[in-house]
This record gives C-alpha cells, sequence and structure tokens, in this order.
C-alpha cells in the first residue's frame, strides 16, 4: 500500500465531527502563529539569512541574570502560594462544613473582578510607606512615626499582590475539579479509619492532580504576564520584572528593540514548555476520580472546633484581599484626590456621576463587557472541540495541535498585539480601530486559560461513558454534545469565567489594538492613569467590578448546581 493511499483511508475514516474539529484546531493555530511569525520571524531574518543579533544583544544585556532572577522569584514565590491558598479554599469550600453558601463560593474571586492596574493602584493607596491608608490608620495603634510599618513596594508587597491575583486561577480549576470528583472514595477512606490529613494526602490530592497541573500552568503563563502590577509596584522596589522591561523595549526606546523583546520571551517560552510538557505527562499518567456511571452526593467533612476559626480566617482573607483595596479605592474616588489625610465631611459622588456620564467610559464599558462575554464563549467552546479532540488523536499530533494553540501566546500580549496590527490592521482585511481585531486577538492570546480548563475538565470525564454511546449508534456529534459536553460543565463554566474577566479587564493587548474609535476598558483606564485622575480610576474600577460580578455570580451559581452531584467513578 502506497503512503498515498494509508493518507486517503485515514481521510476517508474521519467523521464530520473530527474533521471539523480539525478545520477549527487548525484555524485557531493559523490565527495564534500568522501574527506571532510576523513580528517574530522578522527580527530574526536579515536579507533572507537568518540573523542571531538580537539573542546576542539580549545575552549582552548587563542585568541579564538579575532581571530573570527577580522575575523567577516573584512568579515562583507567588505561583506557589497561591497553589496552597487556592486549593485549600477550594477544599473547604467543596469539602468541609465550614462553607457559607455564596460568601465562600465569591471570596477568592473577588480581587480577579478588579483590573490588575486598579488593583495595584489600589495596593498602592494602602501600601505606600509615608501616606498609604493602612500606614495612618496603624502608626497611631502602634504608636510609630515616620513610615511604615507596611510597605507595598517591597518583595514581599509585590509578592503578596501577585498571589492575590494567582489565588482565583487555582480556586475556580482546582472547586471545578473537587466537584467532578468521586466524593465516596473520600468517605471510605475515613470509615477505614484514616484521619482527614491522610485522606487529603492519598485520596484528594491525586484526585485534583489534572486541575492543580492546569492551574499551575496558568498561574505560569499569568504570571510571566503581568505588567500593570510590577509596573506600578516593582520600580521603587529596585526590582527589575521582564514584563516591564518588554514593555519599555517596546514603546520607550526608539528604534523599538522588537528583536531583544521577543528573545527575552523566549526565555518565558522554555519555561512554560517545561511547565506544559509536565501537565502533559501527569495527564496521562494520572490515576483520578472522575466522572463515570455511579451517582454520589459529597457529605460534607466536619471540621468541629476548628470549625468556626476556618470561617474566621476566610473572613479575614475576605478583608484583606478585596475590602481593603477596594475601599480604598472607593475613598479616592469619593475624596476626588489622593492625601494623608482624608476630610470626611467633604466626601461627594462627584467622580462617580463624572463616570457615568462620560460617553468614551460608557463606550468603553460596554464593549468590553460585550467582547468578553462573545469571545468567552467562543474560546471556551472551541476549547472544549480541541480538547477531545486531542485527548483522543495520537501523542504526536494531538501535541503538535496543542501546542500550536498555546505556545504563541506565553510571548508578551504586547508583543503579540504588534503581530495582529500586521497581519490584520492593512489589506485585504483592513480591520484596523475595529472590535473585529479586538476580538480575534483576544480569543488567541486567552485560548491557553479556555484549553487549559478543558483540557483538566475533558481528563476526568470516564472514557466508557462516550464508548457506551458511540456502541449504542451516537455519532461522535451527538455523543459529544450529549455526553461529553454536560459533563465537562463545570470546568468549562471556570474557565469561561476566567476568559470573561481577563478579556473584559485586559490592557496589555488593549493599550496596542484599542482607540477612539473602539475603546475598551484597559485603554480607558491607561488614558485615566495617565492623566493621574485617581478618584476617575478608581470609580471606572468599581463600576466594572460590580458589572463582571453581576456576569460571574450567576456563572458561579450554576456551575455549583451542575457540579454539585457528579457521576462518580474511579477513572483508569
Amino acid at each position: 500500500m502506497t503512503a498515498l493511499t494509508r493518507v486517503r483511508d485515514r481521510l476517508g475514516a474521519l467523521t464530520p465531527f473530527q474533521v471539523a474539529g480539525t478545520l477549527l484546531a487548525l484555524a485557531l493555530g493559523a490565527l495564534a502563529v500568522y501574527p506571532l511569525a510576523l513580528v517574530v520571524i522578522r527580527p530574526f531574518v536579515t536579507d533572507g539569512r537568518i540573523d542571531l543579533a538580537p539573542i546576542r544583544d539580549m545575552l549582552a544585556q548587563p542585568d541579564l541574570v538579575t532581571l530573570l532572577w527577580h522575575t523567577a522569584a516573584v512568579v515562583g514565590a507567588s505561583g506557589l502560594a497561591g497553589l496552597v491558598i487556592g486549593s485549600s479554599l477550594a477544599w473547604v469550600n467543596e469539602r468541609t462544613d465550614a462553607r457559607m453558601g455564596l460568601l465562600t463560593d465569591v471570596v477568592p474571586l473577588v480581587p480577579f473582578l478588579l483590573p490588575p492596574i486598579a488593583g495595584a493602584i489600589g495596593w498602592s493607596l494602602l501600601g505606600s510607606e509615608r501616606s498609604g491608608y493602612l500606614n495612618l490608620a496603624l502608626r497611631p495603634l502602634l504608636g510609630i512615626e515616620g513610615t511604615g510599618p507596611v510597605d507595598v513596594h517591597s518583595w514581599y508587597g509585590i509578592i503578596f499582590v501577585y498571589t492575590i491575583y494567582q489565588v482565583p486561577y487555582v480556586f475556580m480549576i482546582v472547586s471545578a475539579g473537587l466537584r467532578n470528583t468521586d466524593p465516596a472514595l473520600e468517605e471510605q477512606s475515613r470509615m477505614s479509619g484514616a484521619g482527614p490529613l491522610r485522606t487529603l494526602r492519598r485520596i484528594s490530592l491525586p484526585a485534583v492532580r489534572p486541575s492543580m497541573g492546569a492551574a499551575a500552568l496558568l498561574m505560569v503563563w499569568t504570571g510571566f504576564g503581568l505588567f500593570s502590577i510590577p509596573a506600578i509596584l516593582a520600580p521603587q522596589a529596585g526590582l527589575d520584572i521582564l514584563s516591564v522591561r518588554v514593555v519599555q523595549l517596546l514603546s520607550f526606546t526608539y528604534p523599538p528593540e522588537t528583536g531583544v523583546a521577543v528573545a527575552l520571551n523566549l526565555v518565558v517560552m522554555l519555561v512554560v514548555t517545561l511547565v506544559w510538557y509536565a501537565q502533559t505527562r501527569m495527564l496521562r499518567s494520572t490515576r483520578t476520580a472522575g466522572i463515570g456511571g455511579k451517582g454520589a452526593r459529597p457529605r460534607p467533612m466536619r471540621l468541629g472546633r476548628w470549625r468556626t476559626p476556618v470561617r474566621a480566617a476566610i473572613v479575614l482573607y475576605l478583608a484583606l484581599t478585596s475590602v481593603l483595596p477596594l475601599g480604598a479605592l472607593v475613598l479616592v474616588s469619593l475624596t476626588g484626590f489622593w492625601s494623608n489625610t482624608v476630610d470626611w465631611s467633604r466626601l461627594n459622588l462627584d467622580a462617580v456621576v463624572r463616570t457615568l456620564t462620560d460617553t468614551a467610559t460608557q463606550e468603553a464599558l460596554l464593549n468590553s463587557l460585550v467582547l468578553g462575554v462573545v469571545c468567552a464563549t467562543v474560546g471556551v467552546l472551541a476549547a472544549a472541540v480541541v480538547s477531545v479532540l486531542v485527548r483522543r488523536s495520537g501523542r504526536g499530533a494531538g501535541m503538535l495541535v496543542d501546542a500550536a494553540i498555546k505556545f504563541p501566546p506565553t510571548l508578551s500580549h504586547l508583543v503579540i498585539a504588534v503581530g495582529f496590527v500586521l497581519a490584520f490592521s492593512g489589506a485585504p482585511f483592513h480591520l484596523g480601530g475595529t472590535l473585529w481585531i479586538l476580538m480575534l486577538a483576544y480569543i488567541s492570546l486567552h485560548m491557553p486559560q479556555a484549553t487549559t480548563a478543558s483540557d483538566a475538565a475533558i481528563s476526568q470525564v470516564a472514557p466508557e461513558l462516550t464508548d457506551a454511546s458511540r456502541i449504542s449508534g451516537a455519532g461522535q456529534s451527538r455523543t459529544f454534545r450529549r455526553i461529553t459536553l454536560p459533563l465537562m460543565t463545570p470546568g468549562l463554566l471556570a474557565g469561561w469565567a476566567l476568559l470573561f474577566v481577563t478579556i473584559a479587564g485586559d490592557i496589555g493587548a488593549s493599550a496596542i489594538l484599542a482607540g477612539t474609535g473602539n475603546e475598551v476598558v484597559g485603554f480607558r483606564i491607561l488614558e485615566v492613569f495617565a492623566n493621574g485622575d485617581y478618584a476617575m480610576l478608581g470609580a471606572i474600577s468599581i463600576i466594572l467590578t460590580l458589572a463582571t460580578s453581576l456576569v460571574v455570580l450567576p456563572v458561579t451559581w450554576y456551575a455549583r448546581r451542575r457540579g454539585g452531584s457528579p457521576l462518580s467513578r474511579t477513572q483508569p
């Protein structure tokens, strides 16, 4: 049999679902790779020949080691802290009687609803060593004069703020994983005499290992890509962070040193490759408690005398990570300016009214919310199809498709945004200055979050359910629609919420692709921040937080209902 005949036979054996899914995966891969190639390959090609000068220039950076060390330390420490805190909050909420209803569902997510630039400014208002609101309140109580005791512009301050924005990724994905695992196994472990810690170590943690791997991968992506937090907090701490350096090379150097910026991002791509490979190996080798054929409802573990302290710790976490920064932004919006003294008698709503009646802000909010809903829905559904195909396909083809979708966005969003300008602003597309170019960029840049969440969701669906459906005569499309997709729903809804919030408050791509004709919240926030209008910035942030909460909270509630009584069994 010739090679051509074998290829023809394989193509003929493809089902319509496989054909459509493959075309979708190729389109997503092309959407990610094409703009990337335009901006990445160009610096490395001179007169038709490969030119490694950008890499040599990157290696010649005098503070390269310091830059990489500072970045790795901040991302690594915050990622580890986020994994521990987020997983603990998810376990308490899903498996113990310390759960407090909607409050424990929402507590870890509230900081995530605030754009990172607004959150960083909120903490700067609170923790500035000399005039931060928190220091102004603590110094009289502690009898301290001068400065301190809190300094958010420091190692521990930056790691703390990074951690706040990492915890929601872990909490949402691990919570979905716990809802999709078999709680009967944990009950059997406790009935057999195993204590809570042993049950957690031997049963619960292995069951959610795919979800924890997915969360770790997302934290690496987001940690290296965060720009606004280190841009505001790192300079005064004397820290060099890679994302800030990339922006400086692209936006504040003339001519822009795109080659060096891309070369620096190749280091990030290497790190992400290693984490992605480890996660892929984990998904292939793990034995998890997945969704299967027998119904089970979790019975909360009774914490006894520890119930009240655990609940108090959750409330304290809410106050520390959410109430304080939001309160600082509310206070500066009501006072109209940032000062080391607050005249409570002069508080007013002028900044809020000015924000609500500002035409540019209204348009930006509407555009961001619509783009968030549309892009999150398209992205999650596409990711579900791709994850099913990757899981069911051969290793080589599946991993190639997975890599084509996931790895281009590991570069700086600003670098990719420049690629989208080169690819789609001119002929033949002419999408520059429209919402279409933002939609394409958002889908491409945030597909890793969607596919990582869907990978974790599909890994917990027992394959014999889909096999039984196909044996019963259902095609792949019907099996996906009636069996696979409903069982993946809790994990997919977590991914949808992640995409919606990050897209609605996106700043990286918006800084390049948005303008007066297609203004979005991220671009508007940058405009207001550049003008030094802290009052309006606080008002915009609060309004955006309320708007995204009205969308995310119902989704979270529905995800809990869908995942509350999963069909469970031990997946081989």
